[in-house]
């Protein structure tokens, strides 16, 4: 199955889309390939849950409509808004702009209405026709917000004020001037339940306003201390109010999250994400399915990993890590469904089982991973290599340490297993030969065992005949040994006058053809044991220098015949000339 899933905890996550997940080809290619994609496991196994879930280039922001039935994304290149609607599971129409989208929200419940901030100052407003009208603000802005109490659309930006735009009345009205020493507000939130408004500061600080006087209530402080040398787009990066109207989650520029009831300025709970990077997103769920884990979860991402936990311990939930740069998350309510715009050509689509259900549109991601949990064949990372810290600083690969080319996972890190190789032979460039040298030697000790093992009698497994040819030569050379001793043992018997004497001591010897009978030395003890060695018989090379079984048989009666007569002669003491 394509589906590729990821479980740091005992909650899998189930990548739908994405990169490196399932592979789309065009539909002329496919056509011209079919034969062969016939026989393409991954090909055929793809699952496409929205057609043409993609941009050209890369995608900036994605939302689902209120109704749950639409999603709006926008991206580049060139400019343009893509709508998918999820009965069809399809893109339903893409609509291009003339400069990049910085933020959006969709007005009504489907996606007939919404409201645009582009990154050249102007606002629009678009309908089901197209862009039914354009506005600009003074300043360059960075977030939105909009009041459906009001009509009033909150923009958030460079400088020190907040501007308001009544869509009622169709004109602005007096702006939220944060104060003189404020540079700039980087993220914006109404509370749903009470209609207080929270803007996020570039000096680490948190203004309250109440919009029905129109007045800042109270500017609260993030981390204990104002920051006074700040940077551009630091300080108060992402805040969120939760739907019970008390609580507040803010995240940092250095990559913090904190938890905050409206009735105390001191945090509930800080919550580091880990890489040092802005917070992007925060979204507050309820894991809906589990009953025994259904307290309040929140979601928090940066660009290089979103993690999910328990809002009232700070304990891990899961996390969801792609291959690309995160720029936008946004979650199917009720459902365990996310869907991530990001750096690379298509949007991420993600499963998670523990935190709802599948959407009505998309039951059957329910059966696909029921399959899957059935069977678990799940890998963390494919084709990478796991280091400690303690292996990356000696690698020298210490300073890729929050990059997209080491992954942290538990204890250690995952690094790509070709970075690793090559790293290794950076720092070790002898490895290689210390390697080749280990090997060498294991064969020359493999080699002088074979040689200092006992001699024994040798199993014949293969190559029977050629045993019983060396066999029959070995006895044949024995026997002519044999002969010769005795004759030259029983000439010296003669020459000195004991001849009795002369045989007991021969007699008395070993026998050779008893003192190993073994066919051949045990170097060799692999040309009768393993079939790799064995002689094909039947070859033409083999009976080319091989004489036929009829022939053999005559010479080897021959040659016995001649052995006998030599028997004979050495044998017959009354026929002897010596």
């Amino acid at each position: 199955m394509v589906l590729k899933s990821t479980s740091t905890t005992n909650n899998t996550v189930y990548q739908i889309s994405g990169t490196n997940t399932s592979r789309s080809l065009p539909d002329w290619v496919a056509r011209k390939r079919r034969r062969d994609l016939r026989n393409d496991a991954e090909y055929s196994s793809r699952i496409e849950l929205i057609q043409d879930f993609e941009f050209s280039e890369a995608s900036n922001k994605i939302k689902v409509s209120p109704d749950g039935q639409y999603a709006m994304a926008t991206g580049t290149y060139k400019p343009q808004i893509h709508v998918y609607d999820f009965a069809e599971l399809s893109l339903k129409f893409a609509r291009h702009t003339d400069t990049e989208n910085v933020d959006f929200i969709i007005l009504s419940d489907d996606w007939t209405k919404s409201v645009h901030l582009q990154n050249d100052r102007s606002i629009e407003f678009h309908s089901q026709g197209g862009i039914h009208a354009r506005s600009r603000v003074p300043k360059f802005g960075r977030a939105l917000a909009y009041r459906p109490d009001n009509c009033d659309l909150y923009v958030a930006g460079s400088g020190n004020e907040v501007y308001r735009l009544n869509i009622d009345q169709g004109r602005f009205m007096s702006p939220y001037d944060l104060g003189d020493d404020i540079t700039g507000a980087n993220c914006i939130d109404v509370n749903s339940a009470h209609g207080l408004i929270g803007v996020g500061l570039e000096n680490n600080t948190v203004q309250f306003w109440d919009p029905r006087s129109r007045s800042k209530l109270i500017q609260m402080e993030i981390g204990g201390s104002v920051i006074s040398n700040y940077e551009v787009g630091g300080g108060i990066t992402s805040l969120k109010f939760n739907d019970d109207g008390l609580s507040l989650a803010v995240g940092t520029s250095a990559g913090q999250v904190h938890l905050y009831d409206l009735r105390s300025s001191q945090p509930l709970l800080k919550k580091e994400q880990g890489y040092g990077l802005p917070i992007n997103n925060l979204i507050w769920l309820d894991a809906l399915s589990n009953e025994s884990e259904n307290g309040p979860k929140l979601l928090s991402a940066d660009k290089r990993i979103a993690k999910i936990w328990d809002a009232q311990d700070g304990k891990p939930y899961t996390a969801i890590e792609p291959s690309v740069d995160i720029n936008d998350v946004t979650h199917v309510p009720g459902t365990g469904l996310f869907f991530l715009a990001n750096e690379g050509m298509p949007m991420h689509t993600y499963f998670i089982p523990s935190l709802g259900p599948a959407p009505s549109w998309a039951t059957f991601l329910e059966n696909v991973t029921e399959e899957l949990e059935e069977a678990p064949v799940t890998t963390v990372y494919d084709n990478y290599k796991f280091v400690t810290r303690k292996e990356l600083a000696a690698l020298g690969l210490g300073h890729l340490l929050g990059t997209n080319v080491v992954r942290s996972y538990m204890h250690g890190f995952f690094i790509d297993i070709r970075l690793y190789e090559q790293a290794r032979l950076i720092s070790n460039p002898f490895a290689y030969q210390e390697h080749r040298e280990r090997e060498i030697r294991k064969k020359i000790d493999k080699e002088r065992e074979s040689r200092i093992r006992t001699s024994s009698k040798l199993g014949v497994k293969v190559n029977k005949s050629l045993a019983d040819k060396l066999a029959k030569a070995t006895e044949k050379k024995a026997k002519k040994a044999e002969r010769e001793a005795r004759y030259k043992a029983r000439k010296a018997a003669e020459a000195s006058g004991e001849a009795n004497d002369g045989q007991q001591d021969f007699e008395n010897e070993p026998d050779e053809r008893q003192t190993d009978a073994g066919l051949i030395d045990n170097r060799f003890q692999n040309a009768f044991e393993d079939p790799d060695f064995e002689v094909d018989e039947n070859t033409v090379e083999f009976q080319q220098l091989n004489p036929t079984k009829s022939t053999k048989t005559s010479q080897t009666s021959r040659r016995d015949l001649s052995d006998e007569e030599d028997d004979a002669g050495y044998g017959n003491d009354d026929n002897d000339d010596y």
